[in-house]
């Protein structure tokens, strides 16, 4: 139903009224259908958000105070609102920001209702003598334009390039109070703020710093930080511009600009902007390691490793860049499998072996036949591909046999981190965490087996398994491939990714269980199977969804001759990658180079892509590398694919999905083969059509698809590990 503005007044006015007169059901149920027709409408958010908390949800209220504030920004009622809902959360200090604020902070009738609102013992100045709010507006006049000492700033600093944050803030919040009007304390205080995550209250701080230093280009930098981390990137991109204006050389808006664009897969831009901050500054390690990072996304694996080891020359201490280098190294398709585990051990050398100092004797019952405490340690427990494979796992635990912990690196929840939670017996937020205090926080709750599910991906927490908190640890899932650190035990896999004879080439034991070594569970909406396409346009497609970093001289040599092979065949290249229309550009041009127009080639970006599978007949995998989440995606859709066996793991993930739905016929071991059997399958069109009716079924039969079984099998693998533990065998 749709209202007319005449039509959400009479609704609005109809809740109130419910909402004085106590019917606080029916007022919900109105305010909703107000905020339903118009999300953007001031009084129905501050409304409900008064009635959320008249119904004890003060939490809730929140986000609806902040957003009628947004909306009207000049209403002193709702400031009040929202400044009471936080002092009853007893968020003093955040309360304290929105009255700094708050433009009629001053005025007669402010000052008697904080009086009333705010405890006065939270208004005790550094000397103990208690105000009151109209002392506390005559104490902050009196020091107005006072600035932080040379001392207090240099305290600042010690704290935050030592990465002691919580003590960093804590400092920043007394200078705010100190010199309420000092741009350069609230500027500090967003600043750290950013760095713990917390983007709203540093939003608010770098707002206030702004209006105290209205031509400072870090404070509008730092306001572009802020509201990146809101997810609002055309205000973020606008502040990084002014902040520019007010001065050319502040290379960081550079930088971060870089960011943005690398985001939204604009590599070559993102290149550009990376190169104005290093023009400026040659000695950042961020900047070499994001513009790394860039041309790793494009494939570039030479160049973006000469960027990441100049990243390294300039702060050789930064773990996370030589992970970063060791990723590249798995795509690169002229590298031995030898020479890329070479970096691995290097890594394990470099940055994990000095902290086996903190390695300590366990306290955990050595029982074998116990109940096992189990943790998982990932940035993914939200709306991530891992989730596929992840919660058929956690759904399906045998809490009789594991109790289960979740360690989770996420900044901000969604509606799959509340799916894991209750899979969970014990849900852990880490970020801000230090790796020192992560790993003691798992040994004081007595976890028995680690689980690493992240590899060298962002926001890992290697750091934590390189001081061993458990008695046994264990990688699987998040990376592919070895994590390179000897004090992880072992590597959660099967005889197909990990062939005999290919075990030298992991720091872990791989821990083997009968393949399939993961279960799928599919995305909801997928659809039906489509017809055979080729029925309806008269040629064979060939498809792959996968990104740029796996596209390589090799895949497109191959693909091209494939093209040839088939006569009138078309290939589709589906991927984020190529949103951008240069990124199409430059792979067009590869495959013209091998003789193949751009009229049998469509690249690009649609997403969902279950429209993009159903106009596939046959999938292509990747390699050296191939893909992933998108291959079981293609097989669900009817879609068969060939894959070439490479490299242990990374290079054989296309061979152990097939394996598992028993279609072992689609792998390949040369590069010819693999063109034969494509040409094959393409060949003969009843036989296509018929694979792609049934394909689905037979997968859904398979071990690919039956979660219970393969949450037996890692269980059992648990027990196995622990028990070796116990009887020290490890």
């Amino acid at each position: 139903m749709t209202y007319n503005a005449a039509a959400i007044y009479e609704v609005l006015s109809l809740a109130l009224t419910h909402h004085r007169e106590g019917r606080l059901e029916e007022a919900e149920k109105l305010y909703r259908v107000v905020l339903h027709a118009n999300a953007n409408h001031p009084d129905a958010n501050y409304n409900f958000a008064v009635l959320a908390v008249d119904l004890g949800y003060v939490e809730e209220s929140l986000p609806f105070f902040e957003k009628a504030i947004e909306l009207h920004s000049v209403s002193k009622e709702y400031y009040f609102g929202y400044i009471d809902a936080l002092i009853r959360l007893d968020k003093m200090d955040r309360a304290r920001i929105v009255l700094e604020e708050a433009k009629w902070i001053s005025s007669k009738e402010a000052v008697e209702s904080l009086q009333k609102r705010i405890p006065e013992q939270e208004l005790v100045p550094e000397k103990g003598q208690k105000l009151n709010i109209l002392e506390l507006m005559k104490t902050r006049n009196s020091m107005k334009n006072k600035e932080p000492s040379a001392k207090e700033i240099e305290r600042w600093n010690t704290l935050f390039s030592g990465g002691n944050y919580q003590e960093a803030e804590k400092h920043s919040r007394k200078m705010t109070k100190k010199y309420p009007d000092s741009g350069n304390a609230w500027k500090l205080l967003g600043a750290v703020l950013m760095q713990i995550v917390h983007y709203q209250e540093a939003f608010y701080a770098t707002k206030m710093a702004i209006k105290l230093l209205p031509g400072d280009p870090e404070a509008q930098y730092n306001l572009g930080v802020a509201y990146q981390g809101l997810g609002m990137i055309p205000q973020a991109e606008e502040c990084y511009h002014e902040a520019l204006k007010i001065q050319p050389t502040w290379y960081q808006a550079y930088g971060n600009l870089g960011i943005i664009y690398n985001e939204q897969g604009k590599f070559p831009k993102a290149i550009e902007y990376y190169r104005r901050a290093l023009a400026i500054n040659p000695q950042i390690c961020q900047v070499y390691n994001n513009l790394g990072s860039a041309f790793n996304s494009q494939g570039s694996h030479v160049e973006a490793r000469e960027y990441y080891y100049k990243a390294l020359e300039a702060e050789p201490t930064h773990g996370y860049v030589f992970g970063n280098i060791l990723f590249s190294l798995n795509y690169d398709p002229d590298l031995s499998a030898e020479e890329i585990y070479a970096a691995y051990q290097e890594y394990n050398r470099r940055f994990a072996l000095p902290l086996a100092k903190y390695h300590k004797p366990y306290t955990n019952d050595q029982n074998p036949h116990r109940r096992l405490k189990v943790g998982y340690v990932s940035p993914d427990f939200k709306q991530h591909s891992v989730r596929h494979f992840l919660e058929p796992l956690l759904a399906n635990h045998d809490k009789s046999v594991v109790e289960v912990y979740a360690y989770a690196e996420i900044v901000k929840e969604d509606e799959m981190s509340q799916m894991y939670k209750g899979y969970c017996d014990h849900w852990i937020p880490t970020v801000g965490m230090s790796d020192e205090v992560l790993a003691q926080r798992i040994r004081s709750d007595g976890i028995d087996i680690l689980v690493e599910l992240a590899g060298h991906t962002n926001n890992n927490r290697l750091g934590v398994f390189a001081r061993k908190p458990a008695p046994v640890s264990l990688s699987w899932m998040g990376y592919g491939y070895t994590t390179g650190l000897s004090a992880i035990d072992y590597y959660l896999t099967d005889e197909i990714s990990v062939p005999e004879g290919s075990e030298h080439l992991f720091s872990e034991e791989p821990w083997k269980i009968e393949s399939p070594s993961y279960a799928y569970s599919p995305a909801a909406g997928m659809g039906e199977v489509s017809l055979l396409p080729f029925n309806e346009s008269g040629y064979i497609t060939f498809g792959t969804l996968t990104r740029a970093v796996r596209v390589n001289h090799r895949t497109i040599r191959v693909w091209a001759e494939l093209l040839k092979r088939v006569p009138n065949s078309k290939l589709i290249i589906n991927s984020k990658d190529y949103r951008d229309p240069s990124m199409k550009e430059i792979l067009v041009q590869r495959f013209n180079e091998h003789g193949i127009d751009k009229d049998r080639l469509e690249i690009g970006y649609s997403t969902p892509p279950w429209n993009v599978l159903r106009r596939m007949d046959i999938g292509v995998d990747c390699f050296p590398h191939n893909s992933g989440t998108t291959l079981f995606e293609t097989l669900y859709m009817g879609v068969p694919y060939v894959t070439l066996a490479d490299r242990a793991s990374v290079g054989r993930l296309g061979s152990g999905i097939l394996h598992g739905v028993g279609r072992d016929e689609w792998i390949a071991h040369t590069e010819e083969e693999y063109i034969d059997k494509l040409v094959s399958l393409a060949s003969d069109i009843p036989a296509l059509a018929s694979i792609r009716a049934g394909l689905r079924e037979e997968m859904i039969k398979s071990p690919l698809m039956d979660g219970v079984g393969f949450a037996r099998k890692v269980e059992k693998g648990y027990k196995e590990m622990f028990a070796r533990w116990c009887q020290g065998q490890q």
